[in-house]
C-alpha cells in the first residue's frame, strides 16, 4: 500500500513538472515574435530617418554646388571679357571703351533732363484755363514760372503777350516752341556720333588686324596658321566691341527720341488749349 502510494506521488510530480515546461515553452515564441516585430519597428524608423536625413544634405550640397557654379559662371564671364578686351588691340579697344563711356554720358544727361522736363500737362492746363477764365491773369503767370518744362515755358511767353492779337501770340508760342524743342533735342547729335564712330573703329581694327596678319606672314615667309589666326584675333575682337557698343548706345538714343517725341506732342497740345483759353478770354472782354 504505502509503494503504492509513493508510485503516484511521483507520476502527480513528473506531470506537474512537464506542465511547467509545456508553458515556459509556449511562452517563449510570443515573447521572441514580440521582440522582433519591435526590433522591426525600430530598424524601419532609423532607417526613414537616415533616408530623410541623406536626402535632405544631398539637396543642401546641390544646393551649394549650384550656387558655387553660378558665382563661378559670372567670375568667368568677367574674366572673359576682361581677357577678350586684353587680346584686342589696346588703341583700338581704348577708344572704343572711350566711345561707349562719351556716349553714355550723353545719354544719362539728356535722360535727367527729359524726366525732369515732364509734367502732368492735361491737369496744368487745367489749372492755366482756370485762372484765364476767371481773369487771373497774373496768378497764372506766377503759375507758369514757378512749373518746370518746356510746357510752362511756352505758356509764359503766351500769357505776356496776352493783350497782343491772336495772331502775334501764336507765332510767339511756335516760335518759343521751336526753341524748347531745339533744347530737348540738344547732345542727341554727339550721341549718334559715337553711335556710327565704335563700329567704325572696330572695322578699322579689324582692317588693322588684317594688316599685321600679311606683315607676320612676309616676316615668317611662310603661311602659318597661327600666324593667321593671331592678327583675325584681333580683327574680330575689336568688331565685335564695336558693334556691341554701338547696339548699346542706340537703344539709349531710341528711348530718349520717344521721350523728346512725348514732351513735342505735350507742348503742341497745350499751345492749342492756352490760344483757346485766351481767345475765349478776349472775346468775353470785348463782350463785357
Amino acid at each position: 500500500m504505502k509503494k503504492l502510494i509513493i508510485i503516484m506521488l511521483v507520476i502527480a510530480a513528473c506531470q506537474s513538472v512537464s506542465a511547467q515546461a509545456t508553458k515556459t515553452s509556449s511562452n517563449t515564441p510570443v515573447t521572441t515574435v514580440a521582440d522582433t516585430s519591435l526590433a522591426k519597428y525600430s530598424l524601419a524608423d532609423s532607417s526613414a530617418v537616415d533616408t530623410a536625413a541623406a536626402k535632405t544634405a544631398l539637396s543642401d550640397d546641390d544646393m551649394n554646388n549650384e550656387d558655387l557654379m553660378t558665382a563661378e559662371e559670372a567670375k568667368g564671364l568677367h574674366k572673359q571679357l576682361k581677357t577678350k578686351f586684353i587680346e584686342g588691340n589696346a588703341g583700338f579697344m581704348s577708344l572704343v571703351a572711350l566711345a561707349l563711356v562719351l556716349g553714355l554720358a550723353f545719354c544719362i544727361e539728356r535722360i535727367i533732363y527729359l524726366t525732369l522736363s515732364e509734367i502732368d500737362a492735361k491737369k496744368f492746363m487745367a489749372e492755366i484755363d482756370r485762372l484765364i477764365e476767371e481773369g487771373k491773369i497774373e496768378e497764372a503767370k506766377e503759375l507758369c514760372r514757378n512749373t518746370r518744362g518746356p510746357v510752362a515755358s511756352i505758356c509764359i511767353q503766351g500769357l505776356i503777350r496776352i493783350k497782343e492779337s491772336i495772331g502775334n501770340i501764336e507765332r510767339s508760342v511756335v516760335s518759343y516752341g521751336s526753341v524748347q524743342t531745339a533744347n530737348l533735342e540738344r547732345g542727341c547729335t554727339w550721341i549718334t556720333l559715337f553711335i556710327q564712330i565704335a563700329p567704325s573703329l572696330g572695322f578699322l581694327g579689324t582692317v588693322i588686324g588684317m594688316v599685321m596678319s600679311f606683315d607676320q606672314i612676309q616676316q615668317a615667309g611662310d603661311i602659318s596658321a597661327t600666324i593667321v589666326a593671331q592678327g583675325m584675333k584681333v580683327a574680330l575682337i575689336t568688331t565685335i566691341f564695336g558693334i556691341i557698343v554701338a547696339v548699346v548706345l542706340q537703344l539709349f538714343y531710341n528711348y530718349i527720341l520717344s521721350q523728346i517725341e512725348h514732351l513735342t506732342s505735350q507742348m503742341e497740345e497745350s499751345a492749342i488749349t492756352l490760344l483757346d483759353a485766351i481767345t475765349k478770354y478776349k472775346q468775353k472782354g470785348e463782350m463785357a
